[in-house]
């Protein structure tokens, strides 16, 4: 029986994913982001509970990238593509007052939202075949990426006056294509997988989580980009150190 309880927390993020893109289609992107947010803890419960129990099989791998395939690829990309929408159509709006005539790309350019979608697949698949992500990453995990953008409708209702700045469609372009490159990026980061609790040999996850708290706590949506820009700046540190580190041992092996 406990060999079910993981698929079963995987079954549960999958549920979320699915109400959250039925609420994107009605353009409730706050309660579709609150999905994103809740499917990330059945995620997590899932992959904990199994090594609690001891308990893991091929099905279940599987069954955890199908799920994330859809809550943390198609999700996000049709929450960034009705976020596009809006954009594309305030832009249209502004041309009309301005005397200027739409463009046809302003209807096409929310298309490129999907980009998250194909290459959250993408690099779903190269996890499950790339053995070096054992204990850290290789590119921008899916829900890190789902999160970030989830974070922009949250944003929005907290901070309106952002609308201006955020609802740009060229900027939400760059985002969708930059997001879905670190994607599939070879770019090492470390995983938030603790084997001790000790301060040594976990200062960057130390560093990172109570960065992450801070920055939720006075800032709070807002703070979540900034916490995603934070895990690639210390993940890129971190892998300098020990680069740095390794060469050095390197080095005194030579002497």
């Amino acid at each position: 029986m406990k060999k079910h309880i993981p698929n079963f927390l995987t079954c549960c993020n999958l549920f979320f994913g699915c109400i959250g893109i039925i609420f994107s289609f009605k353009n409730s992107l706050d309660i579709a982001a609150y999905c994103i947010g809740i499917a990330a803890i059945f995620d997590f419960l899932d992959g904990f509970v199994a090594r609690i129990l001891k308990v893991s099989s091929p099905i279940g791998k599987e069954l955890d990238s199908l799920a994330d395939c859809v809550t943390f690829g198609v999700l996000p990309a049709f929450i960034l593509y009705q976020l596009m929408i809006s954009a594309s159509l305030e832009k249209v709006s502004q041309d009309l007052v301005e005397g200027q005539i739409p463009t046809a790309m302003d209807s096409y350019l929310p298309y490129v939202a999907l980009l998250i979608a194909i290459f959250s697949a993408l690099r779903l698949a190269k996890f499950n075949v790339d053995t070096r992500q054992s204990d850290s990453f290789i590119g921008v995990p899916t829900p890190a990426n789902a999160i970030l953008i989830g974070s922009i409708p949250l944003i929005l209702l907290q901070n309106p006056t952002y609308s201006a700045i955020i609802l740009n469609p060229i900027l939400l372009v760059v985002l969708a294509i930059v997001m879905s490159l670190l994607l599939v990026a070879e770019l090492p980061l470390f995983a938030l997988k603790f084997k001790s609790f000790a301060f040594k040999g976990n200062e960057i996850r130390y560093i990172f989580l109570l960065s992450s708290v801070l920055l939720l706590i006075f800032l709070q949506y807002l703070g979540i980009p900034l916490i995603i820009l934070l895990y690639v700046v210390l993940s890129v540190i971190n892998n300098i150190i020990s680069v740095k580190v390794t060469d050095e041992d390197k080095l005194i092996e030579k002497k």
